[in-house]
This record gives C-alpha cells, structure tokens and sequence, in this order.
C-alpha cells in the first residue's frame, strides 16, 4: 500500500526526531479543528445525529486538552530517564532514551471519531512516529471531512487517513506496522491482535464491556440518578465507558425509579424524540440488534421504550427488575437502555460483578469509604469511579503520557569508560581464573535478609571505596597523559 510505504519513508528521513517540528504538527491538529469546528459539528450532526453540545464536550474539547499537554510537554516526555543507582553501573552512565516506534496504526470506532482518532495521533506525533489513521465507514459525513483536512495541516508524508470498510481494513492489517492502537469491540479486538500477532507487532487495545454500578442504599439518590441517567443517554448510549447496567438494593428500586422519572422529565420536558439534546444511533443496523434487546426483554419497561428503525432512534429507556439471564444482560448494548438488577446487598452485587468479564469501569455511588473499598478491592476494571460516570474516558493509556509511552521503545544507552577493566570487570575476559571468581562475587549484589532473621547482608565498602578512589585516579592519569603530549 503506499500510503504505508511513504510514511515508512518519510519516518527514515529523521525529520520527527526534531522536537520542534513535532511541536508544529501538534499544534496543527488544534488548529485544525478550530479552524473547522462548524464543519466537524455539522458531520456529526450527519452520522451520529449528535448535538453540538456533546460533540463540543465529548470530542473536541478533550482533544483540545490533549494537544496543549503534549505540546507544553514534550520536552519532558522525551528526555532521557535515569536508572536506578547501582555500584556495579554507575561509573557508565546508563539511562534510557525515547526513542520513536516507527510508523503507527491508529484504528477508531464511530462513537467518538475526533478524539479517539486524534488523542492517540498527538501522542504518536510527540513521540516522534508516523502514523495512518482508519476512521470508522459508519461515519462517513467526518470520515471524508478528516480525509481532506489533515493533509492542509500535517504533513502528508508522515500522517494520512484511509477511509473505506472491512477489505480495505482487512488489507492494512497485513501489513507490518510498528504499533497498532484499537479502540472497540472484543470481536474484531481478536482479529486485529491475530494480524498483530503474525509480524510480532505490539498493540494497544481498548475494548468495551458491560459496565455495571453499585448504588449504596445510603447514597442520596437524586444525584445518583442524575449522573447515571446522562451517563446512559449520552450520544445515545454509544459510549463504551456509559454504565451498562445498576446493582440496587431491591427495597431501593422504587425509589431509585421515581428520581430516574424526574431526572428523565428534567432532561427531555418535551419527550426525547424531538429534543435536540439526544443523539441518534449510528445505523439502522445497530438501531434494530438494540430494538431486538429490548423487545425480547423479561424486565419492565418504566421509561422510554419507542423506537423507530428508519429514523435510527430508540428512546432513553429505562428497564426495571431485569434478570441476569436477560437479553440485555448478555452482549454489551451500546445504547440508551438501562437494565435495573435489584439484589439482596452488596455482596451479591459483587458476586454479579465478578462473574462477567472485566469491564471498562466499575461505579460506585456512595458516600461510605467502607462500601466504595468493598466494591473496588473485590472486583477487576479498567477504572474505578465513585459517584460519576463516563467522564475518565479522557485519561488511560491511549491518551496523554501514558499513550506517549504506549508508541516510544526506551532505548538502553551506556557508555563504558576504559579503566573500568582495570579495577572492576576485567575477571570477564578469557583465560578465567581462580582469583576471578573472587572478583566476581566481590562487586555481586547482596540478598536481602533471609525471611525470619534479623541480620542484614554483608556491607563491602571497602571495595568501592577503593573502586572509586582506582577509578578517579585513573582519569586524573589519563587527563595528564593527554596534556602531556599537547
């Protein structure tokens, strides 16, 4: 393919090694999108049928973030780390330097194309690589726009976008890239790192879950219902971090409902079809598997319920006393319904948790330190949020440093001075010696104490004393030689 080719190219040439050239190409993708925030708006007006406002606060502004702190930081994610002292190396100078990967796979899902496309793209710029961007075909309205825009601001060469569907995704896969970064389902998750894994490529992969929340019975519950509710409804539901699902004590469920309807009132006063503050879903496709979720639900519907294939709505909804053996209790729904789990207490809850796969976030909403430590240190996620939800999705490793560090190979670097032979490491050249099995355990790191006693490892002070003092009198030697001769 040769778009990967003339980024493999434009890598070689060395021109992402300078910190300032990297700092230009992120400020542009800033700039970019300010310079075109009605016309990125307006797609996703088109593909999402989302509402400024969420694509302001979902997408742009999180990007925004992401460019000042790469920018503002680069100096310092690049600089090279300093390992931990030891005796054995110190005379060395080991650290390790940043280097870049090469050439990046960046793959996004429809939901959030703006930041989970180019959140990652920044990161991959300040660690000096290439990278391809692979929007998603479901929105084409962005993808098309992200196409001939990102040539007017970045370099060409080194950043370019492919759009298309499966073939086009399939063909890229089979070629070798230096990272892979993923965001979506588990399912194609699995076919990505199977392509990863036959050119030994590493990858970074965000996946989806059924994020479930843990209500405390204490919990003020208005709030509760609140965050949960926006949590839920927002872009539609299409949101992998959106709670999935609510573990409530049973003799709660009425009150929590209750609030629910008047948050969902507060929310959508003139009902959810014609507000423009609700999103559609992105096809019809994903409109009628959740119509299907919903129909085939053994819980009861106390909120919302519509839907509308064609126009790709289906109203917030929520649905009470769901079994676990439910339809929507199966595969991740990726839309706005809220199944309602009553249980006995919180160990059941956890028990509920534990028993799916690991989710993206588990949320808590309690007041109590005691019950949020409960849920937290017996259950696995990706975060851990007490009385909130959805808003970590600007933090992890596909953003920021962390992301930074996801495409950068810390290169080992040391430079051994000559004399270093001479007091220390000499033992290691051939014809071995007696006298150098002595030497080597002499500079060998000590054990710490032996479990059940007291006594500490011997100290060999006297050697380093005496490495130091041989090794300074050295270069003090060798630095006369020289100014001899001069």
């Amino acid at each position: 393919m040769q778009i990967h080719a003339t980024a493999r190219e434009a890598f070689a040439s060395g021109r992402t090694k300078s910190i300032a050239f990297r700092k230009a190409q992120i400020a542009q993708v800033g700039y970019m999108l300010k310079d075109n925030e009605q016309r990125i708006k307006d797609a996703f007006k088109s593909d999402l049928g989302r509402p400024y406002q969420e694509t302001e606060l979902m997408d742009l502004s999180v990007v925004y973030s992401e460019v000042r702190s790469a920018y503002d930081s680069v100096e310092k994610w690049t600089k090279p780390q300093k390992v931990d002292f030891q005796f054995n190396w110190f005379a060395m100078g080991p650290k390790l330097v940043a280097e870049p990967k090469g050439v990046i796979l960046i793959i996004a899902p429809f939901n959030f194309p703006a930041f989970l496309l180019l959140s990652p793209l920044v990161s991959a710029i300040a660690a000096g690589n290439a990278a391809v961007l692979k929007p998603s075909e479901q929105t084409p309205a962005f993808s098309q726009l992200l196409a001939e825009l990102l040539p007017k601001y970045l370099d060409p060469k080194l950043y370019a976008v492919i759009n298309g569907g499966v073939p086009e995704t399939t063909k890229m896969l089979e070629l070798q890239w230096d990272h892979i970064l993923y965001t979506g389902n588990g399912r194609v998750g699995r076919i990505i790192a199977a392509a990863a894994a036959k050119h030994l490529t590493p990858i970074t992969l965000e996946l989806g879950g059924k994020n479930p929340v843990a209500i405390d019975p204490k919990m003020d519950i208005q709030l509760a219902a609140k965050r949960i509710l926006w949590g839920r409804f927002s872009n539609a539901g299409q949101i992998c971090l959106a709670p999935e699902y609510v573990l409530v004590p049973a003799h709660m469920q009425d009150t929590l409902v209750e609030e629910m309807k008047k948050v969902y009132k507060s929310f959508y006063p003139d009902g959810p079809e014609n507000s423009d503050s609700f999103s559609r879903i992105v096809s019809t496709a994903h409109t009628q598997r959740i119509k299907k979720l919903l129909d085939e639900t053994r819980g009861t519907v106390v909120l919302g319920g519509a839907s509308d294939v064609e126009k790709r709505y289906i109203a917030p909804t929520v649905v009470r006393d769901v079994p676990l053996d439910d339809s929507l209790m199966g595969e991740e729904i990726f839309g706005p319904v809220l199944p309602i789990v009553p249980v006995k207490d919180v160990d059941e809850a956890i028990s509920i948790i534990r028993s799916k796969e690991y989710p993206l976030a588990v949320y808590v909403f309690s007041n109590d330190p005691k019950f949020e430590e409960k849920v937290f240190s017996n259950t696995k996620s990706g975060a851990a949020v007490t009385n909130e939800t959805v808003i970590t999705a600007g933090d992890g490793y596909y953003t920021g440093k962390h992301c930074f560090e996801q495409f950068t190979h810390w290169r080992v670097s040391l430079k051994n001075p000559s004399w270093v032979d001479k007091v220390a490491m000499g033992f290691r050249y051939p014809p071995y010696k007696p006298d150098y099995m002595k030497a080597m355990k002499a500079i060998s790191a000590s054990l710490p104490p032996r479990p059940g006693t007291t006594g500490g490892a011997a100290k060999r002070w006297a050697f380093w004393v005496l490495f130091a003092l041989v090794g300074a009198g050295s270069v003090v030697l060798t630095r006369s030689r020289g100014q001899l001769k001069a």
